[in-house]
């Protein structure tokens, strides 16, 4: 089999891009002649097309990516099978997307997201992202690089480091999770909670406001919120780092950190939906706390195309979940469980590693998405259109 994957290419270190380069790698160290080429590089993928033949085009990205992921390589051939994230209500594409004979999801939550907006079911499977577990690996916390990494974030050598990784603090379910340390005063032993966010003008915001929420409760003094680049080299040691990965997303079609947090030993505090329900089993790799309140929407504006501004206002019915939050009881008794018991600590990191090496290690995927691709190629090709043979953009 000859693979194409379409992605975010060169790789920058975030979610969408590390699942195309852990994919690629994969499929190469398993024997796959693979490729890879940025998703909005039309001249350079039609290149591709013409040159390397692939059997597939494998695209990373989510519904309104269906131009680049699946037209495109239409035009020319070439069989394509998308491997989507949830991205809000999937309001174009529909029969694009219905046309196809597979559609990969990185959840069975995200699997239900597509078929709760109109893709048959029978066309959608689930591969997880993969996870490069000879980076992310379990690391002594007396190791130097670990009491370094442990030292910059200000975290004391007798403190629990708490850890939660993301574009804000807030999506990840920082804000619930301050409110849960703040009743544990006198309960458990000394700790610091470090949420390490990626700098842009929205997460500033945020962050002042998570700031803000952390002085009223009483517990500013110990938040850390860390907002700096960090390649995807530094996320292995930053993770290792800590003792407890804390993570009761609002809204989570996979999780990578959660699972990258099991790959290296740490036990997980999360929440009991989404896909956590695919990457964690609680109490034997994480603790799962309840659902509070999922937050619905009775209609959508759907924008066609960049130059309209008004965009049409869609009904829904039944109402769609946009986002959930986590049981603030439930990461208080999880984390007053996880912050005072060394050996709970050590029992669900062990178990996160088991479970991420037998399912979610790169290689591992790699294989799945060859058994699960292979199967849909046959006669494939006569659905597509014959290839062009210039390069018009």
């Amino acid at each position: 089999m000859k693979v194409l994957v379409l992605c975010e290419y060169p790789p920058a270190p975030a979610g969408l891009a590390t699942q195309g380069e852990l994919l690629v790698r994969g499929l190469r160290e398993i024997g796959v002649d693979v490729q890879a080429v940025h998703y909005d590089a039309t001249h350079e993928k039609e290149w591709y097309y013409r040159w390397f033949q692939p059997d597939v085009a494998l695209g990373i990205g989510y519904w309104g990516y269906t131009p680049q992921l699946v037209l495109h390589p239409r035009q020319f051939g070439v069989p394509s099978v998308p491997w989507l994230v949830a991205d809000g209500y999937l309001a174009r594409y529909r029969e694009e997307l219905n046309s196809l004979p597979l559609i990969l999801l990185t959840s069975d939550w995200v699997r239900q997201v597509y078929i709760r907006d109109g893709i048959r079911p029978d066309a959608l499977a689930v591969l997880p992202v993969g996870c490069d577990v000879e980076c992310f690996t379990p690391e002594l916390a007396a190791h130097p690089r670990t009491a370094l990494t442990r030292e910059l974030l200000g975290v004391a050598p007798d403190e629990l480091l708490l850890l939660t990784v993301g574009g804000d603090a807030a999506s990840k379910g920082a804000r619930e999770v301050m409110e849960a340390l703040a009743r544990l005063a006198g309960r458990v032993p000394a700790w610091r909670y470090v949420c390490k966010v990626w700098p842009q003008p929205r997460t500033a915001a945020q962050t002042q406001a998570d700031l803000a929420l952390a002085e009223e409760l009483g517990i500013r003094d110990r938040i850390t919120i860390a907002s700096s680049f960090a390649s995807r080299n530094f996320m292995p040691h930053l993770i290792a780092a800590c003792d407890i990965y804390v993570g009761p997303s609002r809204l989570e079609g996979f999780g990578m950190p959660h699972v990258e947090a099991g790959a290296c030993g740490k036990p997980v505090v999360a929440m009991d939906a989404m896909a956590f329900r695919d990457t964690l089993v609680h109490e034997e790799t994480a603790l799962l706390a309840g659902v509070a309140r999922e937050n619905t929407v009775t209609e959508v504006r759907v924008f066609d195309g960049e130059h309209d501004v008004t965009g049409t206002l869609i009904s829904l019915e039944p109402p769609r979940v946009v986002d959930y939050r986590a049981s603030v009881d439930d990461l208080e008794c999880a984390l007053l469980r996880l912050m005072t018991d060394a050996g709970l600590r050590r029992r669900l990191g062990a178990g996160g590693r088991a479970r991420v090496e037998a399912r979610f290690a790169h290689r591992v995927v790699a294989r799945r998405m060859v058994e699960l691709v292979t199967p849909s190629l046959r006669g494939a090709v006569s659905a597509t259109a014959p290839a062009h043979t210039s390069l018009a953009a």
